[in-house]
């Protein structure tokens, strides 16, 4: 695991022990579907690509996450959002 890899995953280690809880908002992909929060799933992500390499696959999570906010939004459900305190809807 190179420097840059260690440091993306210590800050995400940080996000989801001191930001996260603290928020009051839900990951929408992990409420749509289960599974990981997009922190662990873009944690698991750069653990095994690399930043560089895992930036793609990050970023098509997120996507994918806006577009569960969408479908819950849909459905009536609030107050989920994988980027914190931005009031959705919200844009790329």
């Amino acid at each position: 695991m190179g420097p840059a890899t260690r440091m993306t995953d210590t800050l995400i280690r940080y996000y989801q022990r001191r930001i996260s809880p603290r928020k009051g908002w839900n990951c929408a992909h992990l409420v749509a579907y289960g599974g990981q929060s997009c922190s662990a799933a873009v944690r698991d992500i750069v653990g095994r690509r690399g930043v560089i390499r895992g930036a793609l696959p990050s970023a098509a999570r997120f996507v994918a996450c806006y577009r569960a906010a969408t479908l819950l939004m849909a459905t009536d459900v609030r107050g989920v959002c994988c980027c914190g305190g931005i009031p959705i809807p919200f844009r790329f």
